[in-house]
Parts: structure tokens; sequence; C-alpha cells
């Protein structure tokens, strides 16, 4: 079946398209909006309409070509040329403008098209960009100005699947489209041969026409008519009229063959001209023949083309390449690569100055070889190791942090093995030269021997050693010498610690103290593992991974690395798995060969300082922790923030806002104040907000008097009234020690896990009638309320020692109840660390005993009544010291903790030590007399 389906009427605004653009259902054309006041006027109309009616339906427009002078309107005839003087047929068509047509210039078909957008920069530059749908022909035109408006008729194309005449014609059509943009993707490389197609553009369409279905034989059509290069307007006009789609396909199969043949004429015959070098003879070669290229057999395994430019040994971009391949060639000799790297580096630039450059596999490799030119193979920073090394190392790290002396005093370890290394690498040096030096000293002739006579030598009583013996002792000791030296194994450091306690700018202070190169590479949210070892150079787009990269920053193969968030790599998956890739980079006896995916050569890390931090070490699979040296900063005590605080921060913000050292006062009291009161963290970071906000508000009072002129009212000294204006209701309160005390109340210690901070806790227990029931309050958790048990068990075990009843087998808890709490309800409290303060409640309320008010305990009980140690001792005595306790007890085991004390900690409470809870009765009630307490000796059987 032939023709098309039933047609159905449309008024549509139609766009004249000047000559010479056909536009063709299936394809895109951009058309010029300069000077086109008709298209202005339209696309106002139509997008006026759109925000009106707010419909999600594309825009649609017609595109009508203008008729053509050798054409009739409806494309059925050719004009004749003795009409062509005709005029009105020279008054139409090609000579018009599209602005000034009339709807006697238009052709009789169009094609019905869905506006894609407008691009362009400029109103200079503005293009419509438009994508054809389906033929129409014009019934009648409606309007003419200020645009064309037309009432059209649609046709659809009806395709006979079934049609042998039109199967067969589909088959040589498609046949002859590969084949014809398989000549333009050769000839684009040869010269003068100008394809209005890349070769890329060539290829996507090839592969595009080979999945098309005898269904799609008009869509075939319509796009090649549209890709033929040669094709003339005319020819376009008549496969646009041409509804019938055998017809079309016929008529589109005659235009590709003309332009196979146009092709093919056009090819060049190249003549080799003589090379007395390379014994090629002058001979004809046929560049194209049915689109194929022939070569004759002297050419086989040839360079490549003599007098082709781009292609290696001819032309001038042959000379511009061939520099660019020297200068490669020098940065690769400059970088001093590892034997191994060398070796493949020669190998790739042979490939490369075979290769011709428009392949895609040439710029693959020379970016392999830019990559290992910028990879510092043995390059490195001197470190800045004297005699005043370690001093000046200290004051840079204490310059720059307070506090963090575990990692300070690991730094300083390094630098001081470093230096002794150094030293006694220098000395080998010394006598590798020495000896050396005296190697050449014996191969000169001395001037007694050639004075002396045959007859002297030969009454010489003495025989010297054979030479090459000689030699062979000397090259041992130099190899025994050379096995002496001792190689930089850097450590692997991972800091442990809470946000904001300075871990990432601690690595930058020891880059600065080393005097080395530093470079931080994020791993927080790495989720592939080529990201760290690099891509393999088949993919696409592959580059080298976040080590390698970080080498060719930083230039030098002894950097400071900073691994940031290494407790944030993603785990295995199917990317494969980041953290694991970690291994090889972070162990010190295998990184000396790491290997990236892209490189593919064995680099040495061995050099580079690995410097990692995390805030947890729950996410670090095990085998990557083992490969590093563990170092924990535990939070900023307040006493540490207060002088980083005055030290640091205040200073910084400060100069921040604008302001000079003078015109911000903070005493200590108000700094003091804004750290418990409005921050409760590890680090710094909210306290440095926090000041921030402080100097911001005196920037503000001390800009209004400076407008004013009234600098004398401004003061520059921040008072404790003032922080509540400043910055708000205090967001944390402070438990402050009680100054009168009842039995079953007392003061515990806590530690907030939030960071670096403790305080006191009371516990309360108070009692009442009842069957010996137990209620606990105040958001506790299990372990706490597990150590209110034991507590409660052992003070039953021992009721009848602790004097509470007559009878041994009396139970205390038969006729009442008790009620355990701890006040501040709504925050959550846990850990083991009140045993030692409920036991000592409970007793204290059973004994009607008050505890002293300024005494305050932490530890863990056992059933035996040992007190157990427990952690975040500095913490918690900080936190006491400030509430106004005077005496802590503390368990035995946490003695050696109290040594790491500041000293005004130490000067401010008493410490006691106790290892049972009878001790621990005597500091709280020395005057008071128990009567197990004789059974109990201090000494307990640990066996």
């Amino acid at each position: 079946m032939a023709g098309a389906t039933a047609p159905k009427s449309r008024v549509l605004p139609v766009i004249p398209l000047a000559a010479p653009s056909v536009l063709f259902p299936g394809t895109s054309l951009t058309l010029p909006i300069v000077n086109r006041a008709d298209i202005a006027s339209l696309l106002a109309h139509i997008y006026s309409r759109a925000t009106n009616t707010k419909s999600d339906t594309p825009v649609t427009i017609g595109c009508v070509p203008l008729a053509s002078p050798l054409l009739s309107r409806d494309g059925k005839r050719l004009i004749d040329s003795k009409k062509r003087g005709n005029k009105d047929v020279s008054a139409r068509g090609d000579h018009k403008e599209p602005v000034h047509a009339t709807k006697d210039d238009l052709y009789a078909y169009g094609v019905l098209a869905k506006v894609s957008g407008v691009q362009g920069r400029g109103q200079g530059d503005l293009s419509l960009v438009v994508e054809g749908i389906s033929r129409f022909k014009i019934k009648e035109v409606i309007q003419e100005r200020p645009y064309f408006e037309a009432e059209v008729l649609y046709t659809e194309d009806d395709v006979d699947t079934a049609d042998p005449a039109l199967i067969k014609l589909f088959a040589e059509l498609k046949q002859l489209s590969r084949e014809y943009l398989a000549l333009v993707r050769l000839s684009s490389i040869l010269p003068g041969m100008n394809m209005n197609m890349t070769p890329i553009l060539a290829r996507r369409l090839e592969l595009s026409i080979a999945r098309k279905g005898i269904e799609e034989a008009g869509v075939l059509a319509d796009t090649m008519a549209a890709t033929a290069s040669e094709c003339s307007r005319e020819d376009r006009l008549l496969v646009l009229s041409t509804l019938s789609v055998k017809a079309r396909v016929q008529r589109v199969i005659e235009i590709v063959q003309r332009e196979i043949q146009n092709i093919q004429g056009n090819s060049r015959l190249i003549t080799l001209s003589t090379n007395k070098s390379n014994g090629i003879d002058p001979e004809k070669m046929g560049i194209l023949n049915r689109g194929r290229i022939r070569m004759p057999n002297s050419m086989n395994g040839s360079n490549g083309f003599p007098g082709f430019p781009g292609f290696p040994g001819g032309g001038n971009g042959n000379q511009e390449e061939a520099s660019e391949l020297d200068e490669l060639k020098k940065r690769l000799e400059d970088a001093k690569l590892s034997p191994e790297a060398d070796k493949v580096a020669k190998r790739e630039l042979a490939r490369l100055n075979k290769m011709n450059p428009a392949q895609t596999e040439y710029q693959v490799c020379r970016n392999y070889l830019e990559n290992l030119a910028e990879i510092p193979w043995t390059k490195v920073t001197q470190d800045q190791l004297d005699a005043q090394t370690v001093a000046r190392a200290r004051k840079q790290l204490d310059d720059d942090h307070h506090g963090l002396e575990k990692i300070k005093k690991r730094l300083l370890e390094y630098l001081a093995v470093l230096k002794l290394k150094q030293s006694v690498n220098a000395g080998l040096e010394a006598q590798i030269k020495q000896l050396s030096d005296k190697e050449h000293e014996d191969e000169k002739p001395k001037e007694t021997d050639v004075e002396a006579s045959e007859d002297e030598k030969s009454e010489k009583p003495t025989v010297e050693a054979d030479p090459a013996e000689k030699e062979r002792r000397q090259e041992q000791e130099t190899r025994l010498l050379e096995k002496k030296r001792m190689v930089d194994k850097s450590p692997i450091l991972l800091l442990i610690g809470p946000p904001g306690t300075g871990k990432t700018s601690l690595a930058k202070s020891v880059a600065t103290a080393l005097g080395r190169k530093f470079h931080r590479i994020s791993l927080g949210g790495v989720r592939d593992e080529a990201e760290i070892r690099g891509h393999r150079r088949t993919y696409v787009a592959a580059m080298p991974g976040l080590i390698v990269q970080g080498l060719k920053k930083v230039g030098v193969a002894n950097p400071v690395f900073l691994l940031d968030e290494i407790d944030k790599v993603g785990h295995a998956n199917h990317s494969g798995d980041p953290s694991a890739a970690m291994l090889e980079v972070l162990d010190p006896e295998q990184n000396h060969t790491f290997t990236d995916h892209y490189i593919n050569i064995p680099i040495d890390l061995s050099k580079v300082l690995f410097i990692a931090t995390a805030n947890s070490l729950d996410t670090i699979p095990p085998p990557l922790l083992d490969r590093m040296e563990t170092i924990q900063l535990s939070g900023y005590t307040t006493l540490e923030k207060r002088h980083i605080a005055t030290q640091h921060l205040l200073p910084k913000q400060v100069m921040t806002n604008g302001l000079q050292h003078d015109q911000v006062l903070l005493p200590e009291e108000v700094i003091d104040k804004i750290i418990t009161a409005y921050t409760r963290e590890s680090g710094v970071r909210n306290l440095e907000r926090e000041i921030g906000s402080v100097c911001r508000y005196k920037a503000v009072e001390y800009a209004e008097a400076s407008d004013t002129k009234n600098l004398q009212a401004y003061h520059p000294e921040v008072r404790l009234e003032d922080l509540e204006a400043i910055l708000g209701i205090e967001t944390f309160s402070e438990e402050l020690a009680e100054q009168t005390s009842r039995p079953g109340v007392v003061t515990g210690l806590v530690a907030y896990s939030t960071g670096g901070q403790g305080s006191i806790l009371f516990i309360e227990v108070a009692d009442m009638p009842g069957t010996g029931r137990v209620q606990l309050t105040g958001k506790l958790g299990d372990v706490l309320k597990e150590s209110v048990e034991v507590a409660l068990t052992w003070v039953k075990a021992h009721a009848y020692d602790l004097g509470l009843t007559a009878d041994p087998t009396e139970d205390i808890m038969k006729a009442r109840s008790i009620h355990v709490h701890c006040p501040a309800g709504a925050i959550p409290k846990d850990g083991p660390s009140a045993g030692l303060a409920h036991t000592i409640a409970l007793i204290s309320l059973f004994a009607a005993k008050a505890v002293p008010p300024r005494l305050a305990m932490t530890g863990e009980v056992s059933l035996r009544g040992r007190v157990l140690p427990v952690g975040g001792i500095k913490e918690k005595l900080i936190g006491a010291l400030r509430a106004g306790v005077e005496v802590v007890l503390l368990p035995e085991g946490n003695r050696k903790d109290a040594k790491d004390l500041p000293e005004e900690v130490k000067q401010g409470l008493k410490i006691e030590h106790v290892s049972h809870i009878w001790e621990a009765m005597r500091h709280v009630w020395p005057d008071a007399r128990w009567p197990g307490e004789k059974g109990w000796v201090g000494l307990e059987s640990r066996l």
C-alpha cells in the first residue's frame, strides 16, 4: 500500500524556512531569530497563550520551506528553463527573505514541529530549536501578518510491511546508507575532503540505521535525505512532497547512490615521492575504492603516510606533535623514574611515536605518560633536622595546640628517631666515600715503584696481595656498609577523638614543624574502591586514585598526608571495598610497593607520613585498625578550654570581626561562664562560635559609638551580667554542692559523653512502708539500674554487720519500699560509676546518718564490696572542683589517672583512694563504729 492515511485538518501557525533549509520528520533544525519579526510575534503569542492555559502540552508550529524557482509549488513538475524568466516564477522562492514572503512564496508541503527551546547567549545570537514530527499539506493560508497561519492537512506514513518490492528497496537503502556513512568516516581523515559530518556522528547514525526495521522505511528515507551533503534543495523538496513511502525510498536511493559516486570521484590519487631512507619507490596509490582504502604492499608496516598532516612521518602537524613528544620525553627523563617505571615509559613512548594522533588510544597513552612524569618518584623535601630540630618542633606544637601531650610526645619521638637515622646514614656515607677514595689512590702508581730498579724489586721480601682480591674485599666492605643504611619507614598515626579537638589542624602543625609539604585527603563518604586505587586504563575517563593525585599535587615523595575521617569510609558494596583498598596504603611493610590500578607500577609510599583522623573506632575494620598506631585524644577540660579561648580563639575572633585586641576584653569568669553555661562539647568549635557572637556584639557597639563620635561611652570589657543579653538564656545549668545534707542523699560524679566536661550528680534515696519494692526514676539506663540492685544486695547481706538489724536473719526490706532518684530526670543517665554512691546512700538512709555535703564519690562496686575503677576521672574531678566539692573518694584502681590531673585540681581537692566499701565508710563517717567492721582487715584474697 502506498500513500498516506486519511488526512486530518487543523489551523496552525507557520514559519517560512529560508533557503536552503528543509525540515524533515525525525530531524531537528536551528532557526536564527535575528531580523525575524514573524518568529518573535509568533513566539510571543504562543507563550502568552501557554501561560494562560498552564497546559503541559508541547508547543507545536508548522515549518514550511520557501518554494523553489525550479519546481512547482506542489512539487509535481519541474519548471522549464524558458519559463524561469516569468515574473510569477522569478519573484518567488530563493530570492525572497522569509520575513517578506507572501502565501504564494510558500511550498505546498511542510512539517509539524515541536518547539524544543531557544538557545544562544545574547540578542544577536538567539536561535529557535525545532524538532520535526509529521508531514502536512497546506490547504489554505488564513493569515500572513504578523505571522502566517494556515489550515493544513496532516498525513501519516502508511507502510505495507509485507510488500516484497518495499522490502527489497528498504534493504538496498539500508545497505547504501551504511556504505555512504562508512565513506564519510574514511574521507574525514583525508586532506581536501570537507565533509559536513564528523566521524563520531556518522558512526552513531550508522548504529541507529542498523537497528531500524521495515516499519521505519519512511523515517530512514527522510533521515538520509536530510543527511546527504550534496543533496540539492530541489531534491529535498521533492522528497518532502512524496507521500508514498515506496516512492520516497526509491527517490532517496537515487540520491544516496549519487552521493557515493561523488565521494569516489573526488577521492585523490596520492603520489608517493621517492624516499631513499625507507626504500619506497614512487607509485600511484588509490585511496578510496567503494569505501575501502587500498595500500600497496610496500607500505604495509611502514611508519606512516608521508606528506599527510597529523600522521607520524609528514606534514606541519607532525612537526608540532614531534616537538611536544620531545618535551614529554624530556619531562620523563627529568622525573628520574624508578627502573621499572622507566622501562614502561620507554615502551609507551615508542608506541606513541608510531601511533596516529587521531586514534583514541593516542590520547589515552599520552595522558598516561604525562601522569608518570608528574609523579615525584625520587624528589623529596629535605627535613629540617639540626641541633634545634626537637626544640623548634616542640615550640611549634605548643604554640598551635594546648594540651594533647600524648600526640606531641609521639611526634617528637618520631623527629628524634628521624634525626638519629640521618646522622647514622651520614656516617655511613662518609665511610663509603673514604673506601672509594682509598681504592682510587691504590690504583695510582707510586713514585717509589717507578724509581726502584728491577733488582731492588726482586730483593723485596714482602709479597703484595692480589689486586683482584683486594678489589673484591673493598666491594664487600662497601656492600656491608650499604646494608647498614637505616631506611625511613614513617609511622601511620591514627588520631581518635571527638569532633573539634584539633585533629586536622594538628597534622598541619606537624608538616610545618618538619618543613614538609602538606596534603589533606577527605575520605568521608568514599564508596568506590577506584577512588583509592585508581581506575584501570581500559575504562573511559580513567584516572589515578586519591593517593597518587595527592603525590602529583605536592610534587615530593615525603609529604605529610592527612587521611581525614577514615572511620567514614564506605564498606563492601558493588563498587568494591574502599576500606580494604586502604590496607596496602597504610601498611608500613607493604606501602613501599603500592600499586595504583591506573599507573600499574609500584610506587614507594614509605616516605609519606600518614596521619589519619577518626571520631570512633567502631566503624574501622580490625585489619585496617591493626596497621595504624592509635593515639586517643580525649575532649578538652574546662581549664584547657579556658586556656585555648584566651590564647587562640579570642584573638582570632577579635581580628576576624575587625576589632583591635584591646577593644574586646573577656575576663576568665566570663569565659568560664560561656564554657559551662552555653557549650557542652568535647572540642572548641561551639565555644569559638559563642566568642564570635560576643565579638560581633561588641563590634556593633563600637561602630555605633564611633559613628556618633562618642567612643568614651564604649566599654571593651564584657561582664557576666552582659552575657544573657548577648548570648541569650543559659543553655546548660550547673550543679552546685549542697550546703546541708540529710540521710539518703549522696553527691556522685558524672562525665558527659557529649564531651570533655564533668559535673556532680545528686543521688536521692527515700524509704516508705511497703513490701520490699524498689522504684527507680531519673531516666536511668540498664547498667545504672543494675548498680542499684548490686548496692541494695550488699547492704541487705551486711545489714547485721552494719548494725541495721538485731537478727542476722532479718530482712531490712521486709516492711519497707525504697525509691531511688537522680535529678534532672529529662537527661538520660547510664554507666556503672555510681555503684559506690548508691551503696553509701542506702547505708546513710537505713542508718540515719547524713553524708557530708562537700564530699563526692565515684566508683563501681561488686557483690563482694570491692570498689572497682571507672573512666572519665579527669573530667569528673574538674567538674567537682568547679561545683565546690572539697573531698573526693576514688577507686584504688584510678590512682594512676589522678597523676595526670592539672595542678589546680590537685591543690583544690583532697583525693582519697579506697578499695572496699568498708574503707569508704571510714572516710565518710570517720567517727562512726560499725559492728562488722572488725572482720574486715583491708586485705582480700584474689585467688
